[in-house]
């Protein structure tokens, strides 16, 4: 009776947060259904996923809407990332954004070209004010692509508040359909210090799920002593997609008390990386799966909520316990797992040993290390946790740990590139070492003097590369000498193989044009409907720059009327 009445309690307080955000404010930034294929503040790599990422029916070209009335108060251009997005500041101090986009609305797009033009860049970042791109509810303010790091045809939206915090659009009444329960896939136990044990040992364990005829489950029971936790490895699923995506919450309870909460209704882009201390980041880097753990360590991330001793279980000799996990989505279908411990001391224990290196890392502390022409900067709270760290000078190879402990903030590796012949210097770049043959992977390098550097998050294998190759550069949809008088687009394939593309720069007689590079299909497009071509004969030219400034120059000649 406890339980239920404390359950009762959470239930109506959870609902109730729920109900704080404006209902009828906004309104659907498409004109189909909304049908997910990721949503709010699900596991992605590094980072949680800040918004909604809805289907547009495996195409491109779908209107998008203003959800409300405001002002376009950012765009930005890049590359990468959210490619072309849209930021729209309502006067209720909320932001709406748009990602991925194809393009914006003739008015926005007349904006934007102008800046682009008299800057001569593609990547642009503009923050317009408030009377120079007003905008209603429901009005086209741009049209659904696949641009930037996005991996198929979707928008992806976001609502965030006025400290730039991402937020879940359904707070406000955005309107998924769902009327599946989460499914829990596995779960795990953690001893998590050297005197705990599971089942007798002092490692991991994964438990034996065993699904009821309700839909939820129970494990095998488990014999447990010190303090231990649980891990879980669980998704969603929304109704008219196959698509597993993220929990809304999941909490935990002890004999019926609260101990832990995680709750995906909002973050900071501060703190999204924390994502690598939720979840066993080792297990992940190893298996590709990512068991969201149910304690907290040195975590600052927000989405854990305060509760009993950071949801860490302090087992003791000849006890009984029941844990229990509620798993639930945003429109309250849940899935609850539950766990039965026996405290049990065993007479032999066997701590897993940890290895011991000659460099050891203090979390709160800076650390330098240092052999040969090799340097490595670590500064305070970089790492969560102190650790005894790998640390190896082979020539030019450095073997930095492996990649199974997570980061804070970056750190930075330093190569004195002094014994060089100054003709090779140039071409020399740091590259990480991935994959079965350690193929290597560019990583930003800067240059002063004869010290090569670079700031990064992941530990592993790095080196010095060499890259003494050009881009290439070819025609793809023309060849030299055509009229093109029916095309609406020009197109150049560009490509480099190692260090990678950093820059271009497109002219037709002499004049700077606009190309969109797509890094994702290598190509260079520019749009004749810029009006900026003339009839009659043009010379295109085209020079493509790699991260070490090797460069191509690619001519030829078209005709329009």
């Amino acid at each position: 009776m406890r339980f239920i009445l404390y359950f009762f309690l959470v239930f109506s307080l959870f609902s109730n947060a729920q109900n704080n955000y404006p209902q009828d404010y906004f309104g659907s930034p498409l004109e189909v259904p909304l049908i997910l294929s990721g949503n709010f503040g699900e596991l992605r790599t590094n980072h949680f996923h800040s918004g909604l990422d809805i289907k547009t029916q495996q195409r491109e070209g779908l209107k998008a809407l203003a959800c409300a009335d405001g002002f376009v108060s950012r765009i930005k251009l890049a590359h990468f990332g959210y490619g072309k997005a849209l930021y729209i500041t309502h006067p209720n101090g909320y932001t709406t954004v748009y990602g991925h986009l194809q393009s914006f609305s003739p008015e926005i797009e007349a904006y934007i070209k102008k800046q682009q033009y008299e800057k001569e860049t593609y990547e642009i970042e503009l923050f317009p004010s408030a009377e120079t791109l007003p905008v209603t509810k429901g009005s086209l303010v741009a049209y659904t692509g696949n641009t930037g790091g996005s991996g198929g045809p979707h928008l992806h939206f976001e609502i965030r508040d006025k400290e730039e915090r991402p937020m879940n659009p359904m707070l406000f009444g955005i309107d998924i359909k769902d009327s599946s329960k989460p499914i829990v896939s596995s779960i795990y136990a953690y001893a998590l210090d050297e005197n705990a044990t599971i089942n007798k040992l002092n490692t991991k364990q994964k438990l034996r799920l065993i699904l009821l005829k309700s839909g939820d489950y129970t494990t095998e029971s488990i014999e447990a002593y010190g303090n231990i936790g649980f891990g879980i490895v669980t998704t969603d699923r929304q109704d008219l997609a196959a698509n597993s995506n993220g929990v809304y919450n999941m909490q935990t309870f002890l004999n019926g008390n609260q101990n832990f909460e995680v709750d995906f209704s909002m973050f900071s882009f501060d703190e999204s990386s924390c994502i690598n201390q939720f979840i066993d980041y080792e297990h992940y880097i190893n298996s590709r799966q990512r068991i969201q753990k149910l304690f907290k360590i040195n975590n600052p991330l927000s989405m854990l909520k305060p509760t009993l001793n950071d949801g860490i279980l302090t087992v003791k000799d000849s006890t009984s316990s029941v844990y229990k996990i509620r798993v639930s989505d945003f429109k309250n279908n849940e899935t609850f797992v539950t766990i039965n411990i026996k405290g049990n001391k065993p007479t032999v224990s066997n701590p897993k040993a940890e290895k011991i290196t000659p460099y050891y890392i203090t979390a709160s502390q800076s650390t330098n290390l240092k052999l040969g022409n090799i340097s490595v900067d670590f500064y305070p709270d970089t790492f969560y946790e102190d650790f005894y760290i790998d640390f190896d000078v082979n020539n030019d190879t450095l073997t930095l740990h492996k990649d199974v402990v997570p980061t804070r903030k970056n750190f930075t590796i330093k190569y004195d590139i002094s014994n060089y012949k100054d003709a090779d210097k140039d071409k020399l770049y740091i590259a990480r070492l991935v994959g079965y043959k350690n193929y290597p992977l560019y990583a930003f390098t800067k240059r002063e003097g004869d010290i090569l550097s670079t700031s990064t998050k992941t530990l592993g294998t790095y080196a010095l590369a060499t890259d003494t190759v050009k881009p290439t550069v070819s025609a793809l949809n023309f060849k030299d000498g055509q009229w093109l008088s029916n095309f609406r687009f020009l197109k150049v394939k560009i490509d480099d193989a190692l260090s990678g593309i950093s820059n271009y720069r497109a002219t037709v007689n002499g004049k700077w044009i606009l190309m969109e590079y797509d890094y994702k299909k290598d190509t260079l497009t520019h749009d004749f409907n810029d009006n900026v071509v003339t009839d009659g004969k043009n010379d295109l030219k085209v020079i493509v720059t790699d991260n070490v400034g090797n460069s191509t120059t690619f001519e030829a000649s078209f005709f329009r009327k």
